[in-house]
């Protein structure tokens, strides 16, 4: 696969996964859509990286590592961030860990985190047109 198809794959399919996310936020599925949420975040990214390294992504599923990866200068609130969305990918995969992330996923706290999954994906998005 060249690399322009790479980089179209993994940002359509960020734009995908994104809209599923919104369906399941309305259908009051919060811990999945925010698993959608990092899995937006990681697609963009890899997006990303292909467009930099011109090469194909590791295999993670860590932004933090991405990022670092992809060699962007971020600040330390942003790091924060995805690492906090990065336990959303883990959280929904273990069930010690499933329950307490449900219990967490309220529609505030979702509205709150997806909101801020929007505006990374807008500003990442905006970083690999350019």
């Amino acid at each position: 696969m060249d690399n322009e198809k790479q980089i179209d794959y993994w940002a359509k399919s960020a734009a995908h996964d994104f809209e599923a996310a919104e369906a399941l936020i309305k259908e009051k599925k919060y811990d999945w859509a925010l698993f959608l949420g990092h899995l937006v975040l990681e697609k963009i990214l890899k997006a990303l990286f292909v467009q930099q390294k011109r090469e194909f992504p590791p295999k993670t599923h860590n932004l933090v590592v991405l990022i670092k990866e992809i060699g962007m200068d971020v600040n330390e609130e942003i790091y924060d961030f995805f690492e906090e969305v990065n336990t959303f990918h883990i959280s929904t995969r273990y069930p010690d860990e499933q329950f307490k992330f449900y219990q967490l996923c309220t529609k505030e706290f979702t509205l709150d985190k997806f909101k801020q999954i929007r505006e990374k994906l807008k500003w990442l998005q905006k970083k690999l047109k350019s």
